[in-house]
C-alpha cells in the first residue's frame, strides 16, 4: 500500500483528527484544555492533535487506577476469567491488524514490514500472558511437623508504565499484558512523539472486557506527568523503557517511596563474526541486527567485530548489501528503512557520525541525511557503516540510536570478549560461528542479558528480555515477568493438637 492521500484516508475509523486521553474508561481532554501536535516523521506533517495531560490529569488517572484496584473486581476475577479477557484483547487486535499497522506507520515513520512484525508480537504478548497467568501460582513449602506454609501471589497494586517512542505499540503490550494478567491496574504514559497506538490499545482493552480504571493512558510531558507518576505515593511500581540517564533519574525519584522499579535502558550491543562463520547467514543477519527499525532499537547490534582473516570478504558483502537497502515510502513493502523519529534525533545521529570522522574514522558508506522522493520534508538518514574506529571514540562508546554501525577487526577469542565487554551497557549481543563449543563458551562470557547465536532475532514471547550493567534490570516478555507485578505472601499455619506457648507462662 502506497503512502498517498487516498491511503491515509483509508486507515478507517481509528484515524482521527484529535485524540483524548483515557481515564476511568472515558476519553477526556486535558483539564487545562492543552493539546500538542503529533507528526508523521516520514513527511513532517501533523496527523492529529492529542490531549496534553497535566499533573491534575495524572492525579485523576492515579485515583481511577487506585479505586479500580482497591474496590474494583478485576483483581478478584479468577485467573481463567482474566485470561479470557486477555485473549479477547488479542482477538480484537488481530481483527484490526491492518488499521493498527497503518496507524503505527503513520505516527512513527517505520516501514510497514517492521510495523507488521511489531503489531503481531503485541498480539502474541497478550496471548502468551493469558496462558502464563493460569499456571502461575505460589508454592507449598516443607515445614516442621505441625506447621503448614504456602505462598500466595497477589498483584502489587497500581503501576506507572512509561513507554518509549521506538516501539510504541509493542512496548505498551510488553508492559500492559503482564500487569493486568497479574491483577494490577495501570497508568500508561506513552511517548509524546508516538501516543496514538497506546491510546487505541487502551480502547481495545475496554472493548475486550477490562473494567473501567484498570487501564488509563495519559499522554504528556515526561518531565511533568512522568515525574508526577514516579513520585506519587499511590503508585506501587514503575516500569520504564528508555534512555539510561532518564532511567537513573526515575530510580532516584522512585526510591523516595521505595517503589518497585523495572528499567530497560540503552545499549551498545556487540556483533561478533568469527572466522568460521557462515557468511551467507552472518552478513544478512548482521545487516538486520543494526538496520531493523532504522537502527532505533535499544538492542541494535551497533558495534561489529569481524575476525581479521575474513574482514575484507565480509565487509565487501556487508557494504554491498547496505547500499542496496531501500529507504522511502514506509507503506511500500520493498522499503527496508523507515524514517528517523524527529529532526532532533536526526541531528543527534549525524553529530555522532561527524564526531567519528573528526576522530579519524572512515565512512565506508552512508554518513549523511537523505531526501527520498516524495518524502523530502521528513527525517531520513542513510544506513551508515564506519570503519577505522578505536575503542575510545564517542561513536564507539555511546548509544547513537540510529542506522549507524561501527566496525573493528579482532584477532582472537579472548581479545574480542574483552573488547565486547568494554562498555557501560549490557543489553544485547550476537555471535556468528559454526563452532557450537565456541558459541556456548563466548555466550557465557559476554556481559549482556541477551545473546543471539547465529540469529538476528532478539526476542519472542517467552524469552527473557533485559540487560546487565547500565542497560537496566528486570526481565520482560517472560513468565517470570509476572512476578515483577506480584507480591509473594507467606501464610504460615499451625495445626497441632496442643496450643503453642513459646514463653511457657
Amino acid at each position: 500500500m502506497e503512502l498517498t492521500k487516498e491511503a491515509i484516508e483509508q486507515v478507517g475509523e481509528m484515524k482521527r483528527d484529535h485524540y483524548g486521553m483515557i481515564i476511568n474508561g472515558e476519553r477526556v481532554d486535558s483539564s487545562s484544555k492543552d493539546t500538542f501536535e503529533t507528526y508523521n516523521p516520514a513527511t513532517g506533517e501533523v496527523i492529529a492533535t492529542v490531549a496534553k495531560a497535566s499533573e491534575e490529569d495524572a492525579e485523576k488517572a492515579v485515583q481511577a487506577a487506585r479505586a479500580a484496584f482497591d474496590h474494583g473486581k478485576w483483581r478478584k476475577y479468577p485467573v481463567g476469567k482474566r485470561a479470557r479477557v486477555l485473549n479477547n484483547i488479542a482477538s480484537i487486535m488481530r481483527s484490526r491488524f491492518k488499521e493498527l499497522v497503518e496507524m503505527e506507520v503513520l505516527n512513527s515513520g517505520k516501514s510497514v514490514g517492521a510495523a507488521q512484525v511489531q503489531i503481531n508480537q503485541s498480539i502474541e504478548d497478550f496471548e502468551f500472558y493469558a496462558g502464563a497467568i493460569v499456571g502461575h501460582r505460589g508454592e507449598v513449602n516443607n515445614m516442621p511437623y505441625g506447621f503448614f506454609n504456602y505462598t500466595h501471589k497477589e498483584p502489587v497494586g497500581v503501576c506507572a508504565q512509561i513507554i518509549p517512542w521506538n516501539y510504541p505499540m509493542m512496548m505498551a503490550a510488553w508492559k500492559i499484558a503482564p500487569a493486568i494478567a497479574a491483577g494490577c491496574s495501570v497508568v500508561i504514559k506513552p511517548a509524546s512523539l508516538t501516543p496514538i497506538t497506546a491510546l487505541l490499545l487502551n480502547e481495545i482493552c475496554h472493548e475486550a472486557g477490562v473494567p473501567e480504571g484498570v487501564v488509563n493512558t495519559i499522554p504528556g510531558s515526561g518531565s511533568v506527568v512522568g515525574d508526577y507518576l514516579v513520585q506519587h505515593e499511590d503508585i506501587n511500581k514503575v516500569a520504564f523503557t528508555g534512555s539510561t540517564p532518564t532511567g537513573k533519574d526515575i530510580m532516584e525519584k522512585a526510591s523516595q517511596t521505595l517503589k518497585r522499579v523495572t528499567l530497560e535502558l540503552g545499549g551498545k550491543s556487540p556483533n561478533i563474526v568469527f572466522e568460521d562463520a557462515d557468511l551467507e547467514a552472518a552478513v544478512p543477519g548482521s545487516l538486520f541486527g543494526i538496520f531493523f527499525n532504522t537502527g532505533q532499537s535499544c538492542e541494535a547490534r551497533s558495534r561489529m567485530f569481524v575476525h581479521e582473516s575474513i574482514y575484507d570478504e565480509f565487509m565487501e558483502q556487508f557494504i554491498d548489501k547496505t547500499e542496496k537497502l531501500q529507504s522511502g515510502d514506509p507503506f511500500n513493502k520493498g522499503t527496508h528503512l523507515g524514517s528517523i523519529i524527529s529532526q532532533e534525533q536526526l541531528d543527534i545521529i549525524d553529530g555522532y557520525v561527524q564526531s567519528a570522522v573528526q576522530d579519524g574514522a572512515t565512512i565506508a558508506t552512508g554518513g549523511k541525511q537523505i531526501y527520498p522522493e516524495g518524502f523530502e520534508d521528513g527525517y531520513w538518514y542513510a544506513p551508515t557503516v564506519i570503519t577505522d574506529v578505536t575503542p575510545d571514540m564517542k561513536a564507539v562508546q555511546e548509544e547513537i540510536f540510529g542506522p549507524v554501525v561501527v566496525v573493528e577487526k579482532f584477532t582472537d577469542e579472548k581479545d574480542v570478549i574483552k573488547r565486547a565487554n568494554d562498555t557501560k551497557y549490557g543489553l544485547g549481543s550476537a555471535i556468528w560461528t559454526t563452532n557450537q563449543g565456541r558459541a556456548t563458551r563466548v555466550a557465557h562470557q559476554i556481559q549482556a542479558g541477551i545473546v543471539m547465536v547465529n540469529s538476528p532475532f532478539s526476542a519472542f514471547p517467552g524469552t527473557p528480555f533485559g540487560g546487565y550493567k547500565q542497560s537496566g534490570f528486570g526481565r520482560e516478555l517472560t513468565v517470570e515477568t509476572l512476578d515483577l507485578y506480584m507480591e509473594d505472601k507467606s501464610v504460615l499455619s499451625y495445626y497441632g493438637s496442643k496450643p503453642l506457648n513459646p514463653f511457657n507462662v
